[in-house]
């Protein structure tokens, strides 16, 4: 099993960062490890991978015991960081070169790979330019390409799309798709839900240090939230939006909330209330089913966390 994780805790003085987490990660399967800021999820990436030391629990990554075999255990991991972290005075193909070394792999090993690897990152015109004629997505591409250098049993992603365009996004994600199709084990923290319902077999949403969710996308939405949702913004008899809810939401739908100026209703059955809105040029809407971001926005809430 690539990664176990029991009654894992962190505490950082009288506030407990991670408490009490568990899950595990089969092989060839992507988890999804969610959550607002501050809810642990670095944390828990930082005591999984040895570079901080839990106060209560169990780890085993890759078949090694964390943090008293961390070090072997991350030879097997391959991780990729929030922020991109390649070496500006090398090329593209003498990153991979470098940091192939770190794993005392042999150069002509390493030389083997690296048309393979920029082959993957879609980067095989580019390994000898140096890092700074690269985009964004680019050495995002090539960070994901880097982690694979040692055939990883594991493979790490924190958040690894954040500030990319929606090519470069769906790019990396096509690039983890042919991963998974590969049988490679992905543990993936993510902002964004679609990600994480694209990629990912399951996800657990923490909060406060611990799960508040957990199961496949689907399982989480069906169990968290109501099957479909209308959004309604605009003005409604000279007034906004929340002025129409507070006259009609309730009695066509079975929960709704107000955000900003915009109202989400939720339900099983909302065509009564689509027949309504119809009636009510001012109002634009948007119906469609309930997804992640709707089950994440209501059991963390909407207020911002910095």
């Amino acid at each position: 099993m690539p990664l176990s994780v029991k009654g894992l805790f962190k505490a950082y003085g009288q506030k407990s960062v991670v408490a009490g987490l568990d899950f595990e990660l089969a092989r060839g399967e992507c988890f999804g490890l969610l959550g607002p800021n501050g809810a642990g999820k670095t944390t828990s990436l930082r005591l999984i991978l040895g570079l901080a030391r839990a106060d209560g629990g169990e780890i085993s990554l890759c078949g090694e015991p964390v943090p008293e075999r961390s070090r072997e255990a991350r030879a097997r991991v391959g991780v990729v960081p929030q922020a991109d972290n390649l070496d500006p005075d090398f090329s593209a193909a003498e990153n991979l070169l470098t940091y192939g070394r770190y794993f005392g792999m042999k150069d002509a090993d390493i030389r083997a790979r690296i048309p393979r690897l920029l082959a993957f990152a879609g980067l095989e015109d580019r390994g000898g330019e140096g890092i700074r004629s690269l985009s964004g997505g680019m050495k995002r591409r090539l960070t994901l390409a880097r982690a694979l250098v040692n055939d990883p049993d594991l493979l790490i992603l924190d958040e690894p799309t954040t500030g990319l365009d929606p090519q470069a996004r769906h790019l990396i994600w096509e690039r983890l798709k042919l991963l998974l199709q590969r049988g490679t084990t992905i543990l993936i923290t993510t902002h964004f839900m679609e990600e994480a319902e694209r990629l990912c077999s399951r996800v657990g949403i923490m909060d406060g240090g611990r799960f508040i969710a957990q199961g496949s996308p689907r399982e989480v939405i069906a169990g968290n939230i109501e099957p479909q949702v209308v959004e309604i913004y605009g003005e409604w008899q000279g007034q906004g939006v929340t002025a129409w809810a507070e006259a009609h939401a309730a009695a066509l739908c079975s929960r709704f909330e107000t955000s900003g100026e915009t109202v989400f209703c939720y339900g099983a059955d909302l065509r009564p209330l689509m027949a309504h809105l119809d009636g009510q040029p001012g109002l634009r809407t948007l119906h469609r089913p309930a997804n992640l971001e709707d089950v994440f926005l209501r059991i963390t809430g909407r207020e911002l966390r910095d």
